[in-house]
């Protein structure tokens, strides 16, 4: 979704220094907490970080002067449309007060007839009726992450003190459908769950949600050993098949993510997900401090791109290592150069292939996966593609 946040006693004309033939940074996901979290779950890539660059910091909250520099350049640098993306950590520790002063520089730096798109990814558990009243009324997309049942979510999903989380976050739904705030499921598919798919789609159901996200679990121990929570290419391929053959008599009034990406690229869109981009450069993970990174998995000192207090957004897009990252998409591997789906996957996701043994160029873990699915899918979405006059 995206809101219209128009200042019409301000009016600013992109300059010749704006211009810049690098591929643009198309949205910020924005971590306005770092990786503080009120909650410690097992399988929390982003908090147990090997090489923190901020670690040693005594604060991890941006800061308000922080906040204004990065709208006042981002909504310059990006019209006329711009995605403001929040996760963590947990974003809402950054408080409320931080959000309301974001769509107040958003309102005082947006250009006439800019689209402004505002949307965060939180665990839930510290919502109120106020977070719902700025929600509603500023149009954000809110997503919550909940693992399914309570004896799934809390596998893993558990608070300091290693308690479960599962009432906190099926209490946060519930607030927010009585207030009603638009909102998606984000599902982490581990261990707990991958062998569940049909009993979590129902489960969802039961609970009033029409928009689901299933995110695959893939962390490796140094040496190139699966952690423990771990799915496997086949495992993820059965869960995704077994879904599909749920979902797909509801396919009307249900979404899951990944079948909408798949449409997508069946109808010759760029997919909302940059798993199946042909290149990694379509965001960037800006933290609490201003720094900027090509990834939400490489946020290391290594693959920094700048600071926006001191670089411009052009400057960053264009860095050689902006490219070097993006780049690494595209390293080939013999199994994917003469794959009949490497027009959608593109190779699956660099992070994947980098976590077992450091090698960008390794075959994603997941790839059976991916077969088994596209080879399920493409051929009924293609034929209600057909149907509905969006392919020919």
């Amino acid at each position: 979704m995206s809101s219209a946040v128009e200042n019409p006693f301000r009016i600013v004309q992109p300059s010749n220094a704006d211009w810049d033939p690098a591929p643009r940074i198309a949205s910020l996901l924005i971590k306005p907490a770092s990786a503080l979290c009120n909650l410690d779950c097992d399988y929390c890539f982003y908090l147990d970080r090997e090489a923190d660059p901020y670690e040693a910091s005594r604060t991890q909250i941006m800061t308000e002067a922080t906040l204004e520099r990065l709208v006042e350049g981002y909504l310059s640098y990006s019209f006329p449309n711009s995605a403001f993306a929040f996760q963590g950590g947990e974003p809402t520790l950054a408080g409320l007060d931080f959000f309301s002063s974001l769509i107040e520089f958003q309102k005082r730096f947006g250009r006439r007839g800019q689209a402004v798109s505002n949307s965060i990814q939180t665990n839930g558990t510290l919502l109120t009726p106020e977070w719902c009243a700025l929600f509603r009324r500023y149009h954000f997309l809110v997503g919550v992450s909940l693992d399914g049942p309570k004896e799934v979510h809390d596998a893993y999903r558990v608070n300091k003190a290693r308690h479960g989380t599962w009432n906190a976050v099926t209490d946060a739904i519930r607030l927010l459908q009585r207030e009603r705030v638009e909102f998606n499921v984000l599902t982490v598919v581990s261990q707990a769950n991958v062998r569940r798919p049909v009993e979590l789609y129902r489960f969802f159901r039961n609970l009033g949600v029409a928009y689901l996200q299933f995110i695959p679990l893939v962390e490796y121990r140094s040496g190139g050993a699966p952690e423990a929570f771990t799915i496997s290419g086949d495992e993820y391929g059965h869960f995704l098949c077994e879904l599909f053959d749920a979902w797909w008599p509801e396919r009307r009034r249900v979404r899951i993510r990944y079948f909408d990406n798949i449409a997508e690229a069946l109808a010759g869109q760029k997919p909302g997900t940059c798993t199946m981009h042909d290149s990694c450069d379509s965001y960037v993970v800006v933290e609490h401090n201003g720094d900027v990174y090509p990834c939400d998995f490489f946020v290391e000192t290594g693959w920094k791109l700048g600071n926006f207090h001191t670089d411009s957004w052009p400057e960053m897009a264009r860095r050689a290592r902006r490219r070097q990252f993006a780049a690494h998409k595209r390293e080939p591997h013999p199994e994917c150069a003469v794959c009949r789906f490497q027009a959608i996957c593109h190779g699956g996701c660099p992070n994947n292939r980098h976590a077992p043994n450091g090698r960008f160029a390794d075959l994603d873990p997941l790839c059976a996966g991916y077969k088994m699915i596209f080879d399920k899918s493409i051929a009924p979405l293609t034929r209600d593609l057909r149907r509905l006059g969006v392919i020919h």
